[in-house]
């Protein structure tokens, strides 16, 4: 209320009615709502100046005031006219920038002291709830930040996955590591080499596969591919040494 306080003690001298005080309480709820007054009359004028004070002549008609606003930003020009009806007060705001009109009715009584005009520390009452309904009905309405809008699901998948490959196809069972089985009784090939033309008494693994691998090349249980050559000397005709057809017949 500092402020009010200041901004009223400079027009003490020329409130004489009510009304004055109402016109002079609302000039002050504007300019803190972020606006500086340009002056009185809907015309703008050359020389106008934004400022804080209620410029000369604003109370010279009881019937109607006329006071002309702009925003500290420059982006909004509003028109604020207060028409007295009986003992209220109805005030007018149009914003030019946006073409959004507002209005309040004041019953003048409720808010003002007739009998105490020249002293500010008597002449109000019910402060704030004057000071709500100025803020809530008369004065241009923010208009509210946007709000983000929400990601589709597909979008919020494909952040969540920025390094995944479109050409790659997904595997429908994981993948898991096979071993070979070396044991005995495990599965493999199905050729041992002790039964590959070689002697089974005494034979030693381990001592490699004679005419074919060395001694310690043969790990033990070690199975073998049944579709190569166990050994150099196979039992029986060998269809790789083959003579060709005929061979025979030269030598009769």
């Amino acid at each position: 209320m500092a402020g009010l306080e200041l901004l009223y003690s400079c027009v003490a001298g020329s409130i004489c009615c009510p009304q004055d005080a109402v016109v002079c309480f609302v000039h002050w709820e504007i300019i803190k709502r972020g606006y500086k007054c340009l002056g009185s009359g809907d015309e703008i004028r050359n020389g106008d100046k934004k400022s804080e004070l209620l410029p000369t002549g604003w109370n010279s008609s009881k019937e109607l005031y006329t006071l002309r606003y702009k925003s500290n930003d420059d982006k909004s020009d509003v028109l604020v006219k207060a028409i007295t009806v009986d003992s209220s007060l109805i005030f007018n705001l149009m914003d030019s920038s946006t073409e959004q009109v507002s209005d309040l009715t004041v019953n003048v009584s409720d808010y003002v002291h007739a009998e105490h005009l020249q002293t500010f520390e008597s002449v109000f009452k019910n402060t704030e709830d004057l000071s709500q309904k100025v803020k809530n009905q008369l004065l241009p309405s923010v208009p509210a930040p946007r709000k983000k809008e929400k990601k589709s699901r597909r979008e919020t998948s494909d952040e969540s996955q920025p390094d995944r490959d479109p050409l790659r196809i997904p595997s429908r069972h994981p993948q898991t590591s096979r071993q070979p089985n070396c044991g005995r009784g495990g599965g493999g090939m199905i050729v041992d080499p002790l039964r590959a033309g070689f002697p089974r008494s005494g034979f030693d693994p381990s001592s490699g596969i004679p005419g074919v691998l060395p001694p310690g090349a043969v790990p033990p249980g070690a199975r073998f591919d049944p579709f190569g050559p166990v050994g150099r000397h196979r039992p029986g005709p060998d269809p790789d040494h083959m003579p060709p057809p005929g061979y025979d017949d030269m030598f009769m």
